[in-house]
Order: structure tokens, then C-alpha cells, then sequence
């Protein structure tokens, strides 16, 4: 494992925010979400996000997530993803969304 520095972890903009919004993403390649998040201060943002092994779109929507906001935006097929939705795999490789214990601002950094 490569180590890193105090410094470069801060440059990661790990932030909370709140799931507005979940629509089915047909045209992507693996079975996924488009997600929708208000990250407070820092904006509305986009992302696509393969959670549909352990949740449905009816559960998403007011829970508080984990995203890296300062990613660059990257194509998936005719959608852009503006920041990345945390999480970790389970045994199979689904993936299951990272979590804060206790209601935070949207936009917090994760220190």
C-alpha cells in the first residue's frame, strides 16, 4: 500500500451532502443510478452510481451521503458524472454507500 501525506489527503474534497434525487440510468453499462446531491454551499451535483444491488431509488432520496466533489466530470455514455459517490463492496462486489452516523451541513469536509 502507498502511503501519502497529510497534505495530499487534504487536497481530497470529501463532502457530505443530501440525496435529492434518483432516476434509473438505462444507458449505462452496468446496472446504476443517476444520483442527484445537494452539497449545500458547494452546489447540486450529478453523479452515476452502481447501488441497485442493495437499495432502490424510493430508499435514497433524504439520506446524507459521502462524495468527492473535486474529481474532474467524467462521460458515462450520454451522462456526466460530476463528483464520486463513496462507498465500499460487499462480498460481491455490490457496492454499498459509505455513511455518516450523525445529520452534518451539507458541504462538510470529512476530516
Amino acid at each position: 500500500m502507498e502511503t501519502i501525506n497529510w497534505h495530499e489527503f487534504e487536497k481530497v474534497e470529501l463532502r457530505a451532502g443530501t440525496i435529492l434525487e434518483v432516476a434509473d440510468f438505462p444507458q449505462a453499462r452496468k446496472p446504476a443510478y443517476k444520483v442527484k446531491v445537494d452539497f449545500g454551499p458547494l452546489g447540486i451535483k450529478w453523479t452515476s452510481a452502481q447501488i441497485t444491488k442493495h437499495y432502490t431509488k424510493e430508499q435514497l432520496p433524504g439520506r446524507q451521503v459521502m462524495g468527492v466533489i473535486n474529481f474532474p466530470e467524467k462521460q458515462i455514455a450520454n451522462f456526466m458524472s460530476q463528483f464520486l459517490l463513496t462507498g465500499f463492496a460487499d462480498e460481491n462486489g455490490d457496492i454499498i454507500l459509505a455513511s455518516i452516523e450523525k445529520t452534518v451541513p451539507n458541504g462538510s469536509k470529512l476530516i
